[in-house]
């Protein structure tokens, strides 16, 4: 059986610093995804609803290296203990920056298929969401 990856590509009107803000800030990151209780630069993290306070998601900082890579572990309740990794990737590009993300070691099987549509639906929305404030600032 294949592994279930996530790959998104985007390219964004700002500077890697910028994005990086958006990536690692907990303001920024409140803007477009959900906000963790502290910047995502090293150790664990939560990452809670805006609106519901809830925690959503939460793991561990992996790799932090700032304007060009940030990895981190990614749990979420229905991967029912299971973690995966999240990488991000920026490249400066002529007028902006390029803005990769590989979200792998996703559960497998078909059960877990609905989770995987739930996600990259997801992550879609959200990077929209990204893009549309920065380029708005």
């Amino acid at each position: 059986m294949t592994e279930t990856v996530i790959t998104k590509t985007i390219y964004l009107r700002a500077t890697p610093a910028k994005v990086w803000e958006y990536l690692t800030d907990p303001e920024k990151l409140a803007i477009w995804f959900h906000k963790p209780s502290a910047p995502l630069t090293d150790g664990a993290y939560e990452m809670f609803g805006t609106e519901s306070g809830d925690r959503l998601i939460w793991g561990e900082v992996l790799v932090a290296e700032p304007f060009t890579r940030l990895e981190y572990t990614f749990s979420v309740t229905p991967m029912a203990g299971q973690s995966s990794t999240v990488k991000w990737s920026l490249e400066e590009v002529a007028g902006g920056t390029k803005l990769s993300l590989r979200h792998e070691g996703l559960p497998q099987g078909e059960d877990a298929f609905g989770l995987a549509l739930s996600l990259d639906g997801g992550w879609d929305e959200h990077l929209a969401s990204m893009r549309a404030s920065l380029h708005n600032t």
